[in-house]
């Protein structure tokens, strides 16, 4: 059973969750998802209206550098 850490996308591994974020929708829609699942409402509905442009590269770049993505919100 993998740690609730051990990728940002439900857990997955960090190769797999690295290749979901750079394509942009499934980045955007398994952003949300994670966010929602997080118990994370606001985070996950600005996620949904943001997340295809700007969340989406910082996820991209945070993904890389620090293997998370962006918790901009922990509301």
């Amino acid at each position: 059973m993998a740690s609730k850490r051990s990728g940002d996308y439900f857990g997955l591994g960090y190769l797999i969750s690295l290749i979901l974020a750079i394509i942009p929708v499934t980045a955007w829609i398994l952003g949300a998802l994670t966010r929602f699942k997080e118990g994370k409402i606001i985070a996950g509905l600005i996620r949904l209206i943001f997340g295809f442009n700007i969340v989406w590269l910082l996820d991209l770049i945070l993904m890389i550098i620090s293997k998370h993505i962006l918790r901009l919100l922990n509301i």
